[in-house]
């Protein structure tokens, strides 16, 4: 099992191949970084969008698909025994009991107009990949048009190119930065507007980006203060969730518990117990699903 020891810590599970954390994340920030690359470069063309999920506006464009391919192949030429949840394709099966989680372009209806907020983002976790049970090992999230890649390892710590960072001090939740995101489908969008109303006076002021990966980065290295969000998938906040913790914050639910699809909310250990209080009071209680 995960123990941590630093940059030696180390991970065997069920027997299997004892795996460097540092290695793992080294591989997380090249896989990153070399899908961002591609991703950008596509960019400078035109970018159309191939077909839709959940609602008519929630978008999947070829370069995402792309961009999946590629990292897939690459960690099936790295990690073989690996298995892989990724947001375009099916799921791939491993016998490690690692799974690495990736969100080819996080941000995608940013990517197709050309809004500077996205990513891509690329975590390894040990156990099921469900917020609720997984631990994080290593995650990395690159923004090329931001001109940024955040990354960090379970003991390691939290990077933003490079230096390390920490998330922000601020206690007093009337003086605090939000950040949040809304879903897809037009009933769930009503049902978060009407609590964001309720949050909104609550709050220095709130900022919409449109990509979870980035706004948990954000919070690591202290540019907001805190972020909350439903309906969130686990190729959305893996990566951004180990960055966030080894930046000294936490990424709970909204009761205190485990972060979940149901809500997201991400902050230094204070702040981040107001907001979710806050958020639940505004929601009309837990587990409401908007």
């Amino acid at each position: 099992m995960w123990r941590s020891a630093g940059q030696l810590a180390v991970v065997g599970l069920n027997g299997g191949v004892t795996t460097d954390i540092a290695e793992l994340g080294q591989i997380a920030i090249e896989l990153a970084r070399g899908a961002g690359e591609l991703a950008g470069e596509r960019r400078r063309g035109a970018v159309v969008v191939e077909s839709t999920k959940s609602s008519a506006v929630d978008v999947v464009t070829a370069v995402d698909r792309e961009v999946e391919d590629l990292l897939r192949s690459r960690i099936a030429q790295l990690r073989p025994d690996d298995a892989i949840l990724g947001e375009e394709g099916d799921d791939t099966p491993g016998t490690s009991g690692l799974t690495w989680v990736l969100d080819p372009i996080d941000g995608t209806v940013n990517y197709l107009y050309g809004q500077p907020a996205w990513a891509v983002s690329v975590a390894v976790c040990e156990g099921e990949p469900d917020p609720r049970t997984w631990h994080v090992l290593a995650g990395a999230v690159s923004a090329p048009a931001l001109g940024h890649l955040w990354h960090a390892t379970a003991g390691g710590g939290a990077f933003r190119d490079g230096q390390p960072i920490s998330v922000g001090r601020e206690s007093e939740l009337g003086v605090s930065l939000l950040a949040t995101g809304f879903a897809y489908r037009s009933e769930v969008r009503s049902a978060q507007a009407h609590a964001l109303l309720e949050v909104l006076p609550h709050v220095r002021d709130i900022r919409r980006l449109g990509s979870c990966a980035i706004d948990l980065c954000l919070v690591a290295d202290g540019s907001l203060d805190a972020y909350f969000e439903s309906g969130i998938n686990p190729w959305d906040m893996a990566a951004g969730e180990v960055i966030v913790r080894e930046a000294g914050g936490v990424v709970v639910g909204e009761d205190g518990g485990r972060a979940s699809g149901e809500m997201v909310v991400a902050g230094n250990p204070g702040l981040a117990s107001a907001v979710a209080r806050l958020v639940t009071n505004a929601r009309g209680g837990p587990n409401l699903g908007v």
